[in-house]
């Protein structure tokens, strides 16, 4: 039988095997271990200890680490407590976090143990990241200058930006004004060319030339195009009204006038007022008018103090100003404050090469105001609104095909759909193609004038059935090749029926 041996409890063999035990505990540890006398020489190192800093046992302990057992007893007196919180040294350049806790050995002497890891690797991982941060900081120090440097030139370019807006805005608009007749390019530029200033402006033209546009665009334009614009229509209300509305009131100037009010030249204080009809005021409101033109001042109703303003006056007219001049119906003096850059807008008469384009963009407009479908005019239509003198100007073309557009029964517009909007009864008639060929009797033969009739009936026919030949053939009881000789002998082409 194999016999065991047994250590007793606290005998010298079993005092050998936990010491033995320990002694591996301890030299198993990655940390280093140092156990020293308080004040005396080293008792032991572990094999982590003898690595880093050398082999001390034995001897008496090295300045640095007696310097670190002080500090650490130091703060667990203070502290009281059995060992002390991590903290960091040096020894032989190598960075250690270290604690200390004292104790007292078996034979009564003062004893303390250090452990000590080496954080060398941390602090290179924090030199790293400090690094790293000063990368950081310094490449964020330069994108905030950057951006400094971006936002002024992103304040420059928005400059730069709205002063190029303002210059293709007046583009656009000045697109507004449909046609590309010499006398309608002469008008751009004379608003392109006028509108910067603060001068007044005298727009003349008759009823419904488009004098309020034209009024709209020169303050577009302008370097007032953020504040207020006003139109005053001066033939539509009363002579009294109209100066209070314009000039103010002091509080009790009339019945009904319970507090001080501000007229619109005040209101406007900054932007532009269009007064239009300017030839129908009386000479009362004439008076009051020139002062605002000459002083830049108003004196409200029931007032005796002047009020300075800061407004541009355009001012519209289908009056001869001079002619009423001549009359004594208006002031000369007004005349000149008033007509100091001049504005006339032609009749449409006298630009009907625009008329083609002014239709198409009246259709556009009320095709869709309408949901209906007109996408083109046939050339009897456009030649039917040429024929007209529109005395009521683009105003009454505008009319015209907004009626047209609403009464169409189709995709294309017909001579009834726009003659009775141009002309009322049998007026209406007299304009329609073959009135105009019967006037024709008498000077030109009879074989032109009824060539002239069919070529026009085959168009208008072609016209409403699409272009489709064998279609108009067919409702016209005519063969295929015959309306295809027909439409060779007067050069009638697709062009010719359909225009889009």
């Amino acid at each position: 039988m194999l016999k065991t041996s047994v250590v007793s409890p606290g005998s010298p063999e079993e005092l050998v095997r936990l010491t033995g035990n320990w002694r591996a505990l301890l030299e198993a540890l990655p940390g280093m271990v140092v156990l020293a006398q308080q004040g005396g020489q080293v008792e032991y190192m572990n094999a982590a200890a003898k690595d880093h800093l050398g082999n001390f046992t034995g001897k008496q302990t090295p300045d640095q680490l007696e310097a670190m057992i002080a500090e650490g007893l130091t703060r667990t007196s203070a502290a009281g407590a059995a060992m002390t919180a991590p903290f960091e040294g040096i020894i032989n350049d190598l960075p250690l976090e270290y604690a200390v806790a004292p104790f007292t050995g078996y034979r009564g002497d003062q004893l303390v143990v250090l452990l000590l890891y080496d954080i060398s690797l941390r602090k290179e991982q924090e030199r790293e990241i400090e690094n790293y941060q000063r990368d950081i900081e310094s490449v964020l120090r330069q994108k905030i200058e950057e951006l400094k440097e971006n936002e002024q030139v992103r304040s420059q370019m928005a400059c730069q930006l709205n002063a190029l807006k303002t210059q293709l805005g007046r583009r656009y608009e000045a697109q507004t004004i449909i046609g590309n007749s010499s006398q309608l390019r002469q008008l751009r530029d004379l608003i392109n060319q006028v509108a910067d200033s603060d001068a007044t402006i005298l727009i003349t033209g008759e009823s419904g030339t488009g004098k309020e546009l034209v009024a709209n665009l020169v303050h577009s334009f302008s370097r007032r195009v953020n504040k207020p614009f006003l139109k005053i229509n001066c033939n539509t209300i009363n002579d009294s009204i109209l100066e209070s509305d314009l000039f103010g009131y002091e509080k009790g100037s009339f019945t009904g006038a319970a507090a001080r009010k501000k007229g619109k030249f005040e209101v406007v204080d900054g932007g532009t007022i269009f007064l239009d009809e300017i030839g129908d005021i009386s000479p009362r409101m004439q008076a009051s008018l020139l002062r605002v033109l000459q002083n830049g001042e108003v004196v409200r109703v029931g007032g005796t103090e002047p009020v300075k303003v800061d407004v541009r006056i355009i001012a519209a007219t289908n009056v001869d100003l001079a002619k009423a001049v001549q009359e004594k119906k208006f002031r000369l003096d007004l005349f000149y404050r008033l007509n100091i850059i001049n504005v006339p807008v032609p009749p449409l008469r006298e630009h009907k090469e625009d008329l083609v384009d002014l239709v198409a963009f009246f259709i556009q407009r009320y095709r869709e105001a309408f949901a209906k479908d007109v996408d083109f005019v046939p050339q009897a239509v456009i030649d039917l609104l040429l024929r007209h003198d529109w005395p009521g100007n683009v105003r009454e073309l505008e009319s015209v095909v907004q009626r047209a557009v609403l009464m169409a029964k189709g995709r294309m517009l017909t001579e009834q759909d726009v003659i009775f909007g141009i002309c009322p009864g049998n007026e209406a008639e007299e304009l329609l193609p073959g009135a105009a060929l019967v006037g024709r009797l008498g000077n030109e033969p009879l074989k032109t004038i009824m060539a002239d009739f069919e070529r026009d009936l085959l168009v208008r026919a072609l016209d409403k059935y699409d272009g489709d030949v064998a279609i108009t053939a067919a409702k016209l009881s005519l063969g295929k090749t015959a309306l295809y000789d027909k439409m060779r002998r007067y050069n009638i082409t697709g062009k010719t029926v359909r225009r889009g």
